[in-house]
């Protein structure tokens, strides 16, 4: 019996250190709340490429990209390596810049921590929205043209910052506050995307709810892919015949074309098609008219996301531009839609790749998912 009570304890332990803060006491204050005692397995990144962590004599080192290095620590005492910026957590108040990042605190449940955004422009978030009426969130301005008054009155602990040809960050370093690259947006697997929730979890002190968001993600999302090539490939080690997808539009004159590199190729792939552009180099190039058409005139379906003011139709497409009445996708109705203006797409999605694939695979292979799957984003336009 002591051994079965000792197999079960040895058990339970396991499963709380897996993932989620460490309540264990050492003869210390047991309110000490703010240990980092995460297990660094847990908060590793399994798909981000962005950033990458390591505890070391109670101190969470956290690296992002090649130059930044944070030291996380319970109080401002500690002592941190050379070549770390010091970070007390959990910080108690930031400023998001996109919302790539405030879709990190939404599936945390984290508002309170947010006291500055850049515009409400495009933004469903009703709490969100609620906050900046009433103050509790200010608007700082857009990048490149930064109120450096109102990131003072956000009075952050620290700025979560995706850097990009605007800039404009120069400025706000003027305020002392430290700057924290958030680099979700280059990441080219959807589950590296939404893995950077871990990421902000450390931050705000919510390391274990971070943990158990993910794994859900990683799990439908997975779950569904393999179920994808079960059913494309079964037992067969030909090459299957999958249905071939395009992506995006003309705009002033260039259409941007999604590379072969970029996450949404990858969720293309993974829900079972083949996206027209092959190549593995890029991420995203913009090309003629006459080039696309080259690449994609017989793709099987085309994927447009836009916010164009009302109801998108087959005609509006073709008014945008006439040729566009020559791709097959287009003559066989099998246009994939969805409408920035009446979805959250920006604003969500970066924490649910799974729902993303799942409108997919309802449209290139609805056998798998349920008779009565109402999408989210994604949907063919009548």
């Amino acid at each position: 019996m002591k051994q079965l009570n000792l197999f079960i304890i040895t058990c339970l332990t396991m499963l709380v250190a897996a993932c989620g803060p460490s309540t264990k006491q050492t003869g210390e204050q047991a309110g000490d709340h703010n240990e980092l005692a995460d297990s660094a397995m847990s908060l590793e990144p399994k798909y981000a490429t962005g950033y990458s962590v390591k505890d070391s004599a109670g101190i969470r080192l956290v690296s992002v990209g090649r130059h930044d290095r944070f030291a996380l620590v319970s109080t401002k005492e500690t002592e941190v390596p050379e070549g770390y910026t010091k970070v007390k957590v959990p910080i108690n108040s930031t400023i998001c810049m996109t919302a790539l990042q405030l879709s990190n605190f939404t599936v945390l449940d984290a508002h309170d921590v947010v006291k500055g955004i850049t515009g409400t422009k495009n933004l469903f978030n009703k709490d969100i929205h609620a906050r900046v009426k009433d103050g509790r969130i200010v608007k700082i301005g857009m990048e490149g043209n930064f109120d450096t008054e109102m990131v003072i009155a956000a009075n952050p602990d620290v700025i979560f910052i995706s850097p990009s040809k605007r800039g404009g960050y120069e400025t706000i370093k003027e305020t002392g506050v430290t700057l924290v690259p958030h680099l979700g947006y280059k990441e080219l697997d959807p589950l590296g995307q939404a893995e950077w929730v871990k990421f902000v979890g450390m931050f705000i002190g919510k390391e274990h709810e971070a943990c158990e968001v993910f794994a859900g993600i990683e799990k439908r999302y997975n779950d569904l892919k393999l179920s994808v090539q079960r059913l494309v490939f079964g037992d067969s080690t030909a090459k299957p015949k999958l249905p071939t997808v395009t992506s995006g539009e003309m705009h002033y004159g260039t259409w941007h074309a999604v590379g072969g590199k970029n996450y949404l190729a990858q969720i293309f792939r993974d829900a079972g098609a083949e996206y027209v552009i092959n190549d593995e180099e890029t991420s995203g190039e913009n090309l003629e008219f006459e080039k696309m058409y080259e690449l994609a005139a017989n793709a099987d379906y085309w994927r447009i996301l836009n916010s164009y003011p009302g109801e998108f139709s087959y005609e509006a497409l073709k008014a945008s531009e006439p040729r566009n009445e020559l791709f097959k996708a287009f003559k066989e109705r099998q246009v994939i839609y969805c409408n920035m203006k009446q979805q959250p797409y920006y604003e969500i999605t970066p924490v649910q790749p799974d729902v993303l694939l799942k409108d997919l695979v309802a449209i290139f292979h609805p056998e798998l998912v349920e008779a009565d799957y109402q999408p989210t984003f994604y949907r063919l336009l009548k």
